[in-house]
């Protein structure tokens, strides 16, 4: 690995916010996962839990959507789960508070959550969006402000706005700048991953190049 590229997975590898991620119930368009994946490699989530209790979704369905997320599947691990309760118990393992975009009396407005605590966003379907078993595990409720005709965001879309409300909150905290709450062990780990995923690909091109030559 040249100095560059170790410098740039260093870098990145302390950006990466260990203690907030998303959860994506029964989305059907798998290029709405895969842009998630993109925004969410952007911002520095490092890990992804996509639910899926709809029978008409497959695990074709995710893979088609990573392999629409331009080469962020490499560097965001996709968790799937088939049951609500194995999702969220291992979601709560991992992380304080469950958020969820959902229109209720009690929905509080994006801009006044607290997203520097850990956190992971329960993002619901396009047509039916968050589901009643999936609310019970959600600590609150949250809307993004609209001011159109027509009061609805792509799940993709509505994604990357909250995303990058975390990143404004977390930036100004430090949590970009090596002050977050992370553990270096952590973070040593994911380095290793990273590299170790390089390294592969690299041993890849050359089986791939020596095949040709032969």
């Amino acid at each position: 690995m040249s100095p560059e590229r170790e410098d740039k997975f260093r870098r990145v590898v302390s950006q990466r916010q260990l203690n907030l991620t998303v959860i994506l119930e029964n989305v059907h368009d798998p290029h709405n996962i895969g842009a998630v994946m993109r925004t969410c490699d952007a911002i520095g989530v490092a890990e992804i839990y996509v639910l899926y209790t709809d029978e008409q979704l497959t695990e074709e369905t995710l893979a088609i959507g990573t392999r629409a997320s331009s080469g962020a599947k490499k560097w965001v691990d996709v968790h799937l789960f088939t049951s609500v309760a194995d999702c969220f118990a291992a979601v709560k393992k991992k992380y304080d508070f469950i958020f969820s975009t959902h229109l209720a009396e009690d929905a509080k407005s994006l801009y006044d959550l607290d997203l520097s605590q850990s956190v992971a966003l329960l993002f619901g379907n396009e047509r039916d969006g968050v589901s009643e078993e999936s609310l019970s595990y959600s600590d609150g409720n949250f809307i993004i402000p609209q001011m159109g005709m027509v009061q609805s965001l792509n799940i993709s879309v509505a994604c990357a706005v909250t995303l990058y409300e975390s990143l404004r909150q977390r930036q100004r905290k430090g949590y970009y700048d090596g002050q977050g709450p992370f553990a270096e062990t952590d973070q040593d780990m994911l380095y290793e991953k990273y590299y170790s995923l390089h390294e592969q690909k690299v041993l890849d091109k050359k089986a791939s190049k020596q095949g040709l030559d032969f």
